[in-house]
């Protein structure tokens, strides 16, 4: 009984350890800089507890750190129409639950404004009903207003040079990632060419889950790459940055090909009619599949720089091969969208547009 107790102790210690190794730079971040927002606050002459400027960098960075910059404008943005949209209303109105919905509603419309790239601004809103609802709203708008913009620029300043997160390791993962998930639906799509229909279907379900993932992890790629523009401590990283996110790039166009071709074997599993045509195809596949993964995972190399020349010459090769083999329709319609695949990675610049490359 002690060695069950003492591997799930190890376990949770483990995971505690993976969590701060995790989240521990973050939350230090935070603790800093609303420190350092709290006491510029002070320092700028706040005869109150400066809440609203240490706000800021809770708001700010509770989620990706390289969105502090955005969020800090979002937030300050927010504030100021909020606050402004709050006084005239209440000195052109009395407090009513009519001046209320008033208030809010034309929070949130010009929250759909002032997005400050990011979606609907809810800040702006928010704003207005505080004030809305202070004893002194005057007094209370002038304080949130500049404490506010204290904490912004605190955030601003600090959140970039504090622990900031490592674009080129994130990248690496989920590059590493997409790789597994390509060369999973691509090498289990050939095997599902063997099976019936309704294997084969599955199959199409769990490579729209690939998809699905890989579409997930390019679309954090493309926030990280965003990101450098505000990182001067990682500037170093650039040029690995933008070669593990071309891959990546290429690698989320890949989805559509595979899409296609697992679409094609629900088409094709399990027809006696082409039981010849797919006995060729299933000599000739697997070899295929395996020469285009190892293409994919050039391409995704954890240094984003690997050459897949000698990988996609093989690959290429397979394919001459197997349309030497079979010229037959369903070939050619099995073969598709690898050509396209290997041009696509030839090129490392996403999605196919049908054309061949010579």
């Amino acid at each position: 009984m002690n060695r069950p107790v003492g591997a799930g102790l190890r376990a949770h210690a483990a995971g505690a350890q993976d969590i701060l190794r995790t989240d521990g730079p973050a939350a230090a971040r935070i603790v800093v800089t609303v420190v350092a927002a709290w006491q510029v606050a002070l320092w700028l002459g706040a005869d109150q507890p400066p809440v609203f400027a240490a706000v800021v960098p809770l708001v700010a960075l509770r989620g990706d750190p390289f969105t502090a910059l955005g969020a800090s404008l979002q937030r300050v943005l927010g504030v100021v129409a909020g606050v402004v949209i709050a006084i005239v209303a209440l000195n052109l109105l009395s407090p009513s639950t009519g001046t209320l919905a008033l208030v809010v509603t034309l929070g949130l419309g010009a929250g759909m404004l002032l997005r400050a790239g990011g979606g609907l601004n809810i800040q702006v809103a928010a704003s207005s009903l505080l004030v809305f609802a202070s004893a002194s709203p005057d007094a209370y708008a002038l304080d949130r207003l500049w404490e506010t913009v204290a904490g912004a620029a605190v955030t601003i300043v600090l959140a970039p040079l504090l622990w900031p997160p490592d674009p080129r390791r994130t990248l690496s993962a989920l590059a590493a990632d997409c790789r597994t998930h390509l060369t999973r639906a691509l090498t289990a799509t050939t095997a599902a060419l063997a099976t019936g229909p309704v294997a084969a279907g599955d199959n199409l379900t769990l490579v729209n889950a690939h998809n699905d993932a890989v579409h997930a992890d390019a679309a954090r790629a493309r926030e990280a790459v965003r990101a450098m523009r505000f990182n001067p401590v990682r500037r170093r990283h650039r040029e690995a940055v933008r070669e593990l996110a071309g891959g990546i790039a290429t690698a989320d166009g890949l989805t559509a090909q595979l899409t296609t071709l697992a679409r094609e074997v629900v088409a094709f599993a399990g027809r006696d009619d082409l039981a010849a045509d797919l006995s060729r195809a299933g000599r000739h596949l697997p070899g295929l599949a395996a020469a285009t993964a190892e293409v994919i995972e050039d391409s995704l190399a954890a240094d984003g720089a690997r050459d897949i020349v000698p990988a996609l010459t093989r690959a290429r090769t397979a394919l001459t091969a197997y349309a030497h083999a079979d010229s037959g329709p369903v070939a050619v319609v099995l073969r598709r969208p690898f050509q396209r695949m290997l041009d696509d990675l030839d090129r490392g610049d996403g999605p196919s547009d049908g054309t061949v490359r010579r």
